[in-house]
C-alpha cells in the first residue's frame, strides 16, 4: 500500500489523491482515504460517490469526530497518518510550501520509502518535487512509473522494473576505433584512408583493419574512388 502525497488545495478539488482511489477501485484493490474531516462528511462535496464507494470497498479513516469541518491545519496533520500507514510516499506534485513536503519529511523519519515524480523546472508545482530530490538526507527516489513504485516499496529481489527500451543504432556492438572511422565517413563523396585516419585520429593502418568489417555490416561502401557511409535504405545489417 502506498500514500500519493499531494497539495492540500489539490485535494479540495480533483487532484491525483481521487485518481489514485479510482484506480484502486477499478483493479479491485484496496484503498484507505485518510480524511481531514468527520467521516460522515464528503469533502470536497463532489467527491461525494467515490467517497461512499470506498466506504464499501475500502475503509475511510479519520481522527476527527463526526461533523468535524475539514480545516486547513487538519489536513497537514492528516498527512502523518498518511506516512505512517502505508508502505511508501509518492509525491506527485508539490510547491515550494506544501503540505506533501511534510508527508515526505515524515515517511522518511519513519523509514518509509519517499519517492517523487519529477516535473518541468519552470513548474511551480514541481519546485517542491525537485527540492526533495536535491536533500540527499532525505534519500528520496525518482520514478516515472508504476513498475518503479513497485520496485521501491516491494521485497528486495521482488517487483524490479525493466530497463526502459533502447532503441538500437548501426554501430551497436562496435569498438571504439570502429565508431571513429564509422563517424569519419562522409555522407555522399568518398574519401580515402588516409583522410579516414585523420579526422578519426588513429593510424591509416587502424583504418585499413576496421574498413572490411564495417562493410560487411553493410555500414560504409566503396564508391571506386573512396569510403563513404552506405545509405541508409541500403543497410540490412547493424
Amino acid at each position: 500500500m502506498g500514500a500519493i502525497a499531494t497539495p492540500w488545495r489539490e485535494q479540495r478539488t480533483f487532484g491525483i489523491d481521487a485518481a489514485a482511489h479510482r484506480g484502486a477501485l477499478a483493479a479491485d484493490a484496496p484503498t484507505i482515504a485518510v480524511l481531514a474531516c468527520g467521516v460522515d462528511r464528503a469533502y470536497p462535496a463532489a467527491h461525494s460517490a467515490l467517497f461512499h464507494r470506498i466506504a464499501e470497498e475500502g475503509l475511510l479513516v479519520s481522527e476527527w469526530p463526526p461533523g468535524a469541518a475539514p480545516h486547513k491545519h487538519r489536513f497537514l496533520v492528516r498527512n502523518r497518518l498518511i506516512a505512517a500507514l502505508t508502505r511508501g510516499t509518492v509525491v506527485v506534485e508539490a510547491a515550494a510550501r506544501s503540505g506533501a513536503q511534510a508527508t515526505a519529511r515524515r515517511a522518511q523519519k519513519l523509514g518509509r520509502p519517499v519517492m517523487v515524480v519529477p516535473g518541468p523546472v519552470t513548474s511551480a508545482m514541481s519546485v517542491g518535487c525537485h527540492e526533495l530530490l536535491r536533500e540527499a538526507e532525505l534519500g528520496a527516489v525518482l520514478v516515472g512509473s508504476a513498475a518503479h513504485v513497485v520496485q521501491e516499496v516491494g521485497r528486495v529481489g521482488e517487483g524490479l522494473a525493466d530497463p526502459p527500451d533502447r532503441p538500437s543504432g548501426p554501430g551497436d556492438g562496435l569498438s571504439d576505433l570502429a565508431c571513429r572511422v564509422l563517424d569519419a565517413c562522409p555522407v555522399r563523396v568518398g574519401v580515402g584512408p588516409e583522410r579516414l585516419a585523420a579526422i578519426a585520429g588513429c593510424d591509416v593502418l587502424d583504418v585499413m583493419r576496421v574498413l572490411p568489417a564495417l562493410e560487411l555490416a553493410d555500414l560504409v561502401q566503396w564508391t571506386g574512388t573512396g569510403w563513404r557511409l552506405r545509405p541508409p535504405e541500403q543497410q540490412t545489417r547493424g
